[in-house]
């Protein structure tokens, strides 16, 4: 988050829980099988846990993860919850191991929280959760390189992967070149200490290069989005919180799914009772018990939805822009957008 913070949007542009679960289910119908919550925070959502119960039963439909992105200050109290409504996979934003270093980057106090939310995974593992965790910690040179080695020895004997990213420019993070730190600097760092440090294969849809140390029971990852770009295996879809579909983090194209879905319900956002009209409408046309012409054409509007999203993949650019031209680019913040 900015220091400054960031205009709060009003909740009317914000996507519903039903919209949320119906989208979910149109990609997974069309055969994603990974869904991950990210934010702004998703466990400070009211309705998260019943939000990852719907999306979980499309278990039944093909998904096979359903992953979270979390600062893990208020993960643990809630980890019990969501790992029974199907949760696989946390990735958690953590930038320091030094809690006086933690407050100044947060400008909180939670580091005690996000130690205590890691610990629960780990035993929640050991019960047989089999939650994939990921630590994910921006580099930033003059602020958190001395992390690096204390971040790769978290890995002894936890199975925790670490990944180290590339500092990125987004709206108001105040990105300079500078203050990156290159995937090869930091692979120089730690092998300093750990030469033997080795690459292991991955999947080729990863966003991130996987590492080990021998003896170590955890993995190192870079995510190299500046230095060394994955384009080109990338098959990730955003959906923004107000409803947009963004096909790359790094570009400023976006088209409103929300719009579009909203159609049916005179542009107000759906609530459960109007997306239980919605649904019973459609099933009584569809049964024959209502004409095309009346009320609303789900069926059709879905159609529609299918040709938004498949045209805006299509457009989607064969790479990003460079450093210099993402660091000018208007984008929104990273924080409105969703890791």
């Amino acid at each position: 988050m900015p220091e400054e913070g960031v205009p709060l949007s009003p909740p009317a542009h914000m996507l519903t829980t039903p919209e949320i679960f119906y989208l979910s289910s149109l990609f997974v119908n069309q055969g994603v099988t990974k869904i991950r919550l990210t934010g702004g925070e998703p466990t400070v959502r009211r309705d998260i846990v019943p939000l990852m119960q719907q999306i979980g039963s499309l278990r039944s439909s093909g998904l096979r993860e359903l992953a979270l992105t979390t600062n893990g200050i208020s993960l643990h109290r809630k980890l019990d919850a969501m790992v029974e409504a199907g949760l696989t996979g946390v990735n958690l934003s953590l930038d320091t191991l030094d809690p006086f270093q933690f407050q100044i980057m947060t400008r909180r106090n939670g580091f005690s929280a996000v130690m205590k939310s890691i610990d629960r995974i780990l035993e929640m593992n050991k019960l047989g959760a089999n939650v994939k965790l990921k630590v994910n910690c921006v580099v930033m040179r003059g602020m958190n390189e001395r992390d690096i080695i204390p971040f790769v020895e978290m890995g002894r004997e936890k199975d925790i992967e670490v990944r180290f990213i590339e500092y990125m420019p987004f709206g108001g993070n105040k990105w300079s070149q500078g203050k990156m730190i290159s995937f090869q600097e930091m692979l120089d760092i730690i092998r300093v200490k750990y030469p033997d440090l080795r690459s292991v294969p991955g999947h080729k849809n990863d966003t991130s290069k996987t590492f080990a140390v021998p003896g170590f029971v955890g993995k190192v990852g870079f995510i190299t989005s500046m230095t060394n770009d994955f384009c080109g295996t990338c098959n990730r879809l955003r959906i923004t919180s107000d409803g947009n579909l963004k096909v790359c983090l790094h570009g400023n194209a976006e088209v409103s799914l929300r719009d579009l879905l909203r159609q049916d319900n005179q542009g107000e956002p759906i609530d459960e009772e109007a997306f239980e009209r919605i649904k019973k409408i459609e099933m009584d046309r569809r049964d024959g018990v209502l004409n095309d012409v009346t009320g609303s054409n789900w069926g059709s509007r879905e159609q529609e939805l299918l040709q938004v999203i498949g045209a805006a993949v299509k457009r989607k650019a064969e790479k990003h822009a460079d450093m210099g031209d993402l660091e000018n680019m208007q984008n929104r913040p990273m924080i409105l957008i969703g890791g």
